[in-house]
């Protein structure tokens, strides 16, 4: 969930075309390349979620807010979503915009919204092996729900166990390249458990549209860059 509190960001939706980011919004899974650019002044206030967290304050299908910024609008309407919004702007610090957020989160929390447990423990499983440890093994008592967690993931995260598990070791490694060596990509890949090189550059370029070291060497990734650093 996220507030643009500065000037406006582009997000360009092929080479030259973009669309404007909504000024309140909340940004899905994403699992794709995602090209975005300031237009100027960059101030932002974002709250990020466990991958199973943000399902229990709404009740529309997650998958639906996957690779895409989705106005906050949309999702608590107009009027609620406004307030939070003005709200948020005039606050004059981040402790109170905090606050905000947790009140609003709070009021909207559905106590009858309940995570899947096997959804749960296959995420905590994720996270805690940074994105490598396999499914099959996460679930080696559970083999007869496999089927039930990969419809639940869908429903209530938006990508499947695989996906969301590349993207939490894709991320583990993307904070070791901005913040140890950045000319040690095999040691990286190695660290991360990715197969070779090779793999993990496959993997960055098809979450990112382009290869590690273009990443690193390219001034336009800058914001991209703080959010990990």
């Amino acid at each position: 969930m996220a507030f643009l509190l500065g000037d406006d960001i582009k997000r360009y939706t092929s080479e030259d075309e973009f669309i404007l980011q909504p000024r309140a919004m909340v940004i899905g899974q994403i699992i794709e390349p995602f090209y975005i650019q300031p237009t100027g002044y960059v101030n932002t206030f974002a709250v990020r979620f466990y991958p199973y967290g943000f399902s229990n304050f709404v009740t529309i299908p997650i998958q639906d807010l996957s690779n895409k910024e989705t106005p906050l609008n949309e999702i608590f309407g107009a009027n609620k979503a406004k307030e939070l919004e003005n709200n948020v702007i005039i606050a004059t610090d981040t402790y109170q915009r905090i606050a905000l957020i947790e009140k609003f989160l709070l009021d909207k929390f559905n106590d009858k919204v309940t995570i899947d447990n096997v959804v749960k423990m296959t995420i905590d499983a994720l996270l805690a092996s940074n994105g490598s440890e396999k499914i099959s093994s996460i679930l080696k008592d559970y083999s007869s729900k496999r089927r039930q967690l990969e419809r639940n993931f869908v429903k209530q995260i938006g990508v499947s166990p695989k996906q969301i598990g590349k993207v939490i070791r894709l991320q583990s490694a993307l904070k070791m390249i901005l913040n140890k060596d950045p000319n040690s990509l095999t040691s990286i890949a190695y660290a991360n458990e990715y197969f070779d090189q090779a793999h993990f550059i496959k993997d960055f370029k098809e979450f990112t549209g382009v290869s590690p070291k273009e990443f690193l060497g390219n001034q336009s990734m800058t914001l991209s860059k703080l959010f990990y650093k």
